[in-house]
């Protein structure tokens, strides 16, 4: 291969990557969470008023709603760096040492699933909150000192899907205690339509309806099931993403017309037909499943609540009428109590 061929390859590379970041740059690409989006602007507008920031930022709420990239975005709007990080992967002092270090005025450090921290990095970070010092302890036993070294002016941004597993210290220390919810299905349509366009996909109004429909008005759902329907259009060489494609990916993904997956449809078997919608303990309903119980607490029970298909009680967990109306119905999932 010739450089210039070597050189046209990586431009090319490039420019795809470029057309499939889905993520918005600037706020007013940002589709939905209005009262966020209006926080956030006058945070920026007064960071850029005084000419530096003074507060840090704690976003909070579901996965795949959007946190990381509103972070994103406040770097852009501030026009800093973003240096990307989570709590799980800063271990000791030093690591959180290092990443400060490299940091400059105006950028962004963005620590996801911030509740993660380590207690002794957690401790450390409060004066780079407070006063933008990092104190670093040198030597060992009775001739360790403490050195004051000065941080940049840098907003640190938290994301966490756990609010309460935050210590109090921490969570009062950020300025700002933005919750981001579940999105509205017009703002999904808009940002499947938005994506459609980015990735140069052809998709009727009736798809963007169904996508929304089973994307459990989560972004990140939507824009996957998207690129499903995209390598679809591509293999069978379909000219449109239309109503007879999405059909055919669902039943690929066995996603229903609730947003429900089969593990999802299986847990409603487990309990309307196994245990004829008795009262079931979550031990009880993992172990039928062949599921750890985070993972039915965590992944597979928050959605079915929200749907309002199951009730906890002290006594366990059961179906509501609406949920056994929904399953009953030929629409839905005819076979589970035939």
């Amino acid at each position: 291969m010739t450089e210039s061929i070597k050189i046209t390859a990586i431009i090319n590379i490039m420019i795809t990557n470029t057309l499939e970041t889905l993520r918005p740059k600037k706020l007013s690409d940002y589709i939905g969470q209005e009262n966020i989006v209006k926080t956030l602007k006058l945070f920026i507008d007064a960071v850029r008023k005084r000419g530096k920031p003074s507060e840090h930022i704690l976003f909070y709420g579901p996965p795949g709603i959007g946190k990381t990239t509103l972070a994103y975005i406040v770097a852009n709007e501030l026009k800093g760096e973003i240096k990307v990080t989570s709590g799980a992967t800063i271990t000791k002092t030093g690591d959180l040492a290092a990443i400060l270090t490299n940091l400059k005025d105006n950028d962004v450090l963005f620590i996801d699933e911030i509740h993660r921290l380590p207690k002794p990095v957690e401790e450390m970070l409060y004066p780079v909150m407070e006063e933008y010092s990092l104190d670093i302890i040198i030597g060992k036993g009775p001739s360790a000192r403490t050195v004051r070294l000065s941080v940049p002016r840098i907003t640190i941004i938290g994301a966490t899907t756990k609010l309460a597993l935050l210590s109090a210290p921490l969570r009062d220390r950020f300025g700002l205690l933005l919750r981001i919810d579940y999105y509205h299905n017009k703002d999904i349509e808009k940002i499947i339509l938005r994506s459609s366009k980015i990735l140069n996909l052809p998709i009727t109004k009736e798809a963007i309806s169904q996508i929304s429909l089973r994307s459990r008005k989560t972004p990140r759902l939507a824009n996957r099931i998207l690129r499903r329907a995209r390598d679809i259009l591509e293999v069978d060489r379909h000219t449109v993403i239309d109503e007879k494609l999405v059909d055919k990916l669902f039943s690929l993904l066995e996603i229903d017309a609730n947003g429900l997956t089969k593990i999802d449809r299986d847990y409603l078997e487990v309990l309307g037909k196994k245990f004829s919608n008795l009262p079931v303990g979550v031990e009880t309903i993992a172990s039928a499943l062949s599921e750890d119980v985070r993972t039915v607490e965590e992944f597979i029970e928050p959605y079915l609540l929200r749907l309002g298909f199951i009730k906890k009680s002290s006594r366990g967990r059961s179906l509501t009428p609406k949920a056994l109306s929904t399953i009953k119905s030929p629409s839905s999932l005819p076979s589970l109590f035939s």
